[in-house]
């Protein structure tokens, strides 16, 4: 199973499942605040900390999940953070003089950031989410292209895996050269096929006279005060720990 499958399976199992997705989404994007304004020490490990400790304690999700889908955003951050400390001078290739203390902060923030809006992701499918966006005003068109995209991910993956399944079976990564060209190959059919079921839906949807989107009925989840008030408070502490210590 892949991790984005991963993800989507553990927001549908979640404790928090049933929470209004406002309530979560405030939680997770003031611990996004915090990761942001306060410093990397310890304000940015605390945060981190945090939104680990809610997703595999109160939510329940499970720490294998957690662990495969952070693995891309560590390497994608550990990547940016060596490409900040080195320096290109005259004296050709060397680390920039605050290239500890510049490494630390983009890492503690990096992390931090992305725990809580895993957390978020871990907890609350995107068909959740559209209803949350629509009633905040975000423009109609980015929620539609969002909702289009998450339908098209899974027909994507499914292609994916049917595809290199028959290329299996047909021994085609019995050799590195072999990979190589059948990586090629499924990379061109699965890009191939999602052009065409796009271009088929939009036909399919302007022929139905689809010009304002598609609307489904949003499950109603009220918002819990416990919830909020719990979340302003845990929020405030983490600013005031963050700031004085």
């Amino acid at each position: 199973m892949s991790a984005g499958l991963a993800v989507d399976d553990a927001a549908w199992a979640s404790a928090w499942r049933t929470r209004a997705p406002l309530d979560k989404l405030l939680l997770c994007g003031g611990l996004v605040v915090c990761a942001l304004v306060l410093p990397a020490w310890p304000g940015s490990v605390l945060v981190a900390l945090t939104a680990v400790a809610l997703a595999l304690g109160p939510a329940r999700v499970p720490a294998r999940t957690f662990g495969r889908a952070v693995r891309w955003p560590l390497a994608f951050v550990a990547t940016g953070a060596l490409t900040a400390v080195v320096s290109v001078d005259g004296g050709g290739l060397g680390w920039a003089p605050d290239a500890a203390a510049r490494a630390g902060d983009l890492v503690g923030h990096s992390v931090a950031g992305g725990a809580a809006v895993l957390l978020l992701a871990t907890t609350t499918p995107v068909s959740d989410l559209l209803p949350v966006l629509r009633r905040l005003r975000v423009p109609a068109a980015v929620v539609e292209v969002a909702s289009v995209t998450y339908r098209l991910l899974f027909v994507l993956l499914d292609s994916l895996r049917t595809i290199r399944e028959a290329q299996a079976n047909r021994m085609g990564y019995s050799s590195v050269r072999r990979s190589y060209r059948s990586s090629g190959a499924l990379a061109a059919a699965v890009l191939t096929r999602s052009f065409d079921r796009a271009r088929r839906m939009q036909e399919g949807l302007a022929g139905r006279g689809m010009e304002t989107g598609l609307r489904v009925l949003p499950e109603a989840l009220p918002s819990s005060p416990a919830f909020l008030a719990a979340s302003a408070a845990g929020l405030a502490t983490l600013l005031t720990v963050g700031l004085v210590a």
